[in-house]
């Protein structure tokens, strides 16, 4: 096994948004065997490079679910970014449809000042129609989704227009799946971007060329391994491109059944360090 392509939200990170000492362990002992582990995820890779940056791991990082790949160093190695166009397009349809959203470019993950309040709302509106409803669930949701590192607030999206800037990522928020099935019937309709599921209750847009996939294989190319002797784990819909190339594919335990029957086999959930299992099963 020549490279391990490791996505991060639902699997290396445990419940706690963590990653264990075990998993930790496992990425040294792989790269110690000369295996080149890449993290493949949603987030920018300067969200990721702050989770790193105490573990004394570099790895190569694909971001953005595949429009950004960044050498183990930090240098920008190849972007595939949204027409600008496009992406204001979608912004201010998002908007009018009160959504909350995020940007990630190559600056910061631009979010709107009033997104909190919109989410805040949301809660509400979900806990008045179902008291059963766990409110901790909720709320730990919104806490992952701000959790991340690299923050910058705007007023709206017009405050982009005329900024030089590149839109690798947009992903939209919300608790009401009416809502999200309609942005997704909505921005299916373009052309010239993709779509894909993270989470329950997001969706993200990319470039139609942007994917895990595509990225693993210009990263396989780059490295001159050869895809059969490469593996991937990952636990949601955005990582099903690089699970159908990987030579040899995991599903995370907690991964919903259908990311499972993509893959060769199922390690163990991210809160029992499934990826230090499957990693520690190729070395």
């Amino acid at each position: 096994m020549n490279l391990i392509a490791v996505d991060l939200d639902g699997t290396l990170l445990n419940e706690r948004n963590e990653i264990s000492k075990t998993n930790l362990e496992s990425i040294k002992s792989a790269q110690a065997n000369g295996v080149e582990v890449v993290i493949a995820t949603g987030r920018a890779h300067f969200d990721v490079q702050s989770i790193f940056e105490t573990t004394g791991i570099n790895t190569w990082i694909i971001g953005a679910n595949g429009a950004t790949i960044h050498r183990p160093n930090g240098e920008l190695f190849h972007s595939t970014s949204i027409n600008k166009n496009d992406a204001i397009d979608v912004l201010r349809w998002l908007e009018q449809e009160n959504f909350y959203y995020e940007i990630l470019s190559n600056q910061s993950i631009f979010t709107p000042k009033k997104g909190r309040d919109l989410l805040a709302v949301e809660i509400d509106k979900v806990i008045s129609a179902n008291k059963e409803v766990s409110i901790d669930d909720l709320q730990a949701a919104v806490n992952k989704q701000f959790s991340q590192y690299g923050f910058s607030v705007i007023d709206s999206y017009q405050d982009l227009i005329d900024y030089d800037i590149d839109f690798y990522n947009v992903l939209a928020f919300s608790f009401h799946q009416e809502k999200l099935q309609k942005g997704w019937a909505h921005f299916e309709q373009f052309e010239g971007l993709s779509i894909v599921k993270s989470a329950q209750n997001n969706f993200e847009l990319e470039h139609k060329n942007a994917s895990k996939g595509n990225a693993l294989k210009m990263l396989t190319n780059k490295l001159n391994v050869d895809l059969t002797n490469t593996a991937a784990v990952g636990d949601s819909f955005n990582d099903i491109s690089m699970l159908k190339l990987a030579g040899r594919s995991a599903a995370m335990g907690n991964a919903p059944k259908e990311i499972q029957d993509y893959c060769n086999e199922i390690t163990l959930s991210n809160t029992e360090d499934g990826v230090a299992h499957f990693i520690y099963s190729l070395i």
